[in-house]
């Protein structure tokens, strides 16, 4: 293995580790605003917000997410920029962002819905006997609860999308597989650049895991020893 060529493109690399935790973040930011918004629709109860939620969850749950990247990247968005704003498409790395939020709304969505409908139907009607709506209810009582239970599914969910973050590399986005495959192409090595792209992978992944790891700590209450 010729790890020179890593330190000879190692500022394609950085500029790959800084982009793959752009992806990661805004990925996970609008993807917890969209999987809550679905969320609440899914267990509103009226049809009109249910079934288009539904819909939502079932069709990019359904698809896989390298075809919503490319479709999204080569015809959802020149459609409605060239087409309907008249305007020029944005950057590739644009498309990523936005394919990564939608298909992480989705799972995220189906996690709000099992950790609302966890919290006992008693904790909701508690609330409301205090003069509390609904929304009042919601995001004072039920939420909080339920986020202490959903800590864990979210963040298998937020590991699962910076490892999905590399399908981005199809559109051309220069992430961490983008620099290492670029950079096996060019000097017809193949080890080192990738074996550097796992261990960045592999170190965003750990920072991730002890930062969600923190979280269920400080928000699940400890048991008193007698």
């Amino acid at each position: 293995m010729d790890w020179s060529v890593v330190i000879e493109y190692k500022d394609f690399f950085i500029r790959g580790f800084i982009t793959t935790i752009e992806l990661t973040i805004v990925g996970i930011g609008f993807g917890l605003l969209i999987g809550l918004i679905l969320g609440l629709m899914q267990i509103s109860g009226k049809a009109y917000l249910k079934i288009p939620a539904r819909i939502y969850v079932d069709l990019f749950r359904g698809t896989p997410l390298l075809l919503q990247v490319l479709a999204i990247h080569f015809a959802v968005i020149p459609t409605i920029c060239e087409e309907i704003l008249q305007i020029t498409p944005p950057s590739a790395l644009f498309s990523g962002f936005v394919a990564l939020s939608l298909n992480a709304g989705a799972y995220i969505s189906e996690i709000f819905r099992g950790g609302i409908e966890s919290i006992e139907k008693g904790q909701m009607e508690a609330a409301r006997s205090l003069g509390m709506n609904y929304a009042q209810a919601m995001r004072l009582v039920i939420l909080p609860q339920a986020f202490k239970r959903m800590l864990p599914p979210l963040g298998n969910e937020f590991i699962a999308l910076l490892k999905d973050s590399s399908l981005v590399t199809v559109i051309a986005v220069n992430d961490i597989t983008y620099a290492a495959f670029t950079t096996a192409k060019s000097t017809f090595e193949r080890m080192g650049p990738y074996i550097t792209a796992a261990v960045m992978y592999l170190i965003i992944t750990l920072i991730l895991s002890r930062v969600v790891f923190y979280l269920e700590k400080h928000f699940t209450p400890q048991t008193r020893k007698k």
